[in-house]
């Protein structure tokens, strides 16, 4: 019992995560956050790299990498702007980011690929469909 509550005791608490702070200039943050909302509003409940795909084609000037891009996501989740849901279809799950006004029953059902054939893919080894 006493090694039971020495263990209790030693336990730390999670830290609390600090506010995320953006470098860019704000309207500079606002035209980045302006695209990323309109491109996960127009195509849906996006992945991480899906979104990354959609920017990517938009060409957004001050958007230089996706961990950049990430850190956006991030702060949008933070200031209530997009929303992640978890979508369990199948043996993988899937965090999909989306607007607070789409509703997840009624999105549109995401195509199951091969976890093999994604692979072969990012190894440039398939042509992208």
């Amino acid at each position: 019992m006493l090694a039971t509550a020495a263990r209790w005791v030693a336990n730390k608490g999670k830290p609390k995560m600090a506010p995320i702070e953006l470098t860019a200039a704000p309207e500079q943050v606002q035209s980045i956050t302006r695209s990323i909302f309109d491109v996960v509003k127009e195509h849906g409940p996006l992945t991480i790299s899906d979104v990354w795909d959609h920017v990517k084609g938009v060409g957004l000037r001050g958007l230089t990498s996706k961990r950049q891009m990430k850190i956006m996501l991030r702060w949008m989740r933070e200031k209530q702007k997009l929303r992640l849901i978890c979508d369990h279809g199948g043996p993988h799950k899937q965090f999909l980011y989306t607007t607070w006004f789409t509703n997840p029953k009624n999105a549109p059902q995401r195509p199951n690929r091969d976890h093999r054939q994604q692979q072969q893919q990012l190894r440039g080894q398939l042509p992208r469909p």
